[in-house]
Parts: C-alpha cells; sequence; structure tokens
C-alpha cells in the first residue's frame, strides 16, 4: 500500500488532523524561502506532541550540516529529505538518519547520475525555474519509466490531488505520496476534509 507524506505543516491543529486521517509522515520545511517555512523550535513543540509512529521528516534545501544536525536533534526528525543541490558525499553525512534526496524533473531524468545518491530514498517533483518545491504542478511521470531498477523507495511529488492519485499510483508505482498545496486553503494551512479525502482516496488504491 502506498505511503503518504503531508507536507508543508506549520501548526499543530494541521499536524493533528493529518494523523487523525492516517497520514504515515508530517513534512517540517526548514528552507527560510519557502511559504510553508516553519522555524524548528515550533517544529520542535509539534513533533514532541504527535504520536512515535508518525515519520517526521526535516525538508532542507543546501543547508549547512551543523544547522541540519542541530534541527534534526531538536525536532527529533525520523528522516531528512534534501531538496536543493547537495552532493552524494553531503547526503552521506548524516549517519542515524534516513535520507531521501530530491529530483526536480523538466524533460528528461538522468538515471545515472540518480544512481550515485545511494541514499534511503529518492523523491522526483517538478521542475521550476523560480522554486525548489511546492509548485503544484505535476511533471510526466511516464519519465521514470526506468525507476524500477534502480530499487529504491520511491516519493512521488508535485502536482498531486484527489484528481490524480490513483492515476499516479497506476503510471508510478510510488512507494510515498508527497502532498502538500493541494490540500491546502493557503500556503502553509492546511484544509482537514482535503487532507483526510486525499489520504482515504490513496488508501482505496491497495484495497
Amino acid at each position: 500500500m502506498v505511503r503518504v507524506k503531508i507536507c508543508g505543516i506549520t501548526n499543530l491543529e494541521d499536524a493533528r488532523n493529518a494523523v487523525a486521517a492516517g497520514c504515515d509522515a508530517l513534512g517540517f520545511i526548514f528552507y527560510k524561502k519557502s511559504p510553508r517555512y516553519i522555524a524548528p523550535c515550533k517544529a520542535g513543540e509539534i513533533t514532541k506532541a504527535i504520536p512515535d509512529g508518525v515519520i517526521k521528516i526535516g525538508v532542507f534545501v543546501d543547508a549547512k550540516e551543523k544547522d541540519i544536525k542541530d534541527i534534526a536533534r531538536l525536532c527529533g526528525l525520523d528522516m531528512l529529505q534534501f531538496h536543493g543541490h547537495e552532493s552524494p558525499d553531503f547526503c552521506a553525512k548524516f549517519r542515524g538518519y534516513k535520507i531521501i534526496k530530491a529530483f526536480r524533473v523538466k524533460d528528461k531524468i538522468d538515471f545515472k547520475g540518480v544512481a550515485r545518491y545511494k541514499t534511503f530514498a529518492w523523491l522526483f517533483d517538478n521542475f521550476s525555474r523560480t522554486k525548489m518545491g511546492g509548485t503544484g504542478r505535476k511533471f510526466n511521470w511516464s519519465l521514470l519509466g526506468e525507476l524500477g531498477a534502480l530499487k529504491r523507495p520511491v516519493f512521488l511529488s508535485g502536482g498531486l490531488k484527489a484528481e490524480n492519485i490513483l492515476g499516479a499510483i497506476k503510471a508510478v508505482s510510488p512507494d510515498w505520496l508527497d502532498i502538500s498545496s493541494s490540500v491546502e486553503i493557503r500556503p502553509g494551512k492546511k484544509d482537514a476534509r482535503k487532507v483526510e479525502n486525499i489520504i482515504q482516496i490513496a488508501r482505496s488504491a491497495g484495497r
């Protein structure tokens, strides 16, 4: 069954609603240029208030190693998602954490380049010239056709919404769906009913 990450959590109410709806993971964005940025101290308060079984993922963009490790300890993170230009060597510096390396897809995928990252998982998102993520737009999922041979858990991101996630699951067979903007009232504020609905649809794909 595909697992669901609700990303861009900025407040405790949204975190609790997502957990109640059955999400598998919550994503906290520590990139100050993002409209979904959350201060580490506030994220730490939220992570302390949610069940241990929910995976806590920190999203970073070209951050310093020390800052990432400090935030990860403060917030009790389980996974670290690197959404910038981090090198394979950089990604290997975080023992004790599962690393997700994100790749922004334009019109092709360099699978040899992707395979250089021996991280726990890979995430594929839509490319944008102006945003590092959270574009609300999908990319051409057919470009992921060679993923099966690479044998890493895959997070699918970019433009996922209630109307297309069953198609996404059929086309890509991702291990995870990374959902954010389609379940928002505004950037950083989730709509509890939309969160519940999209998780229910994702769960229906495994029945």
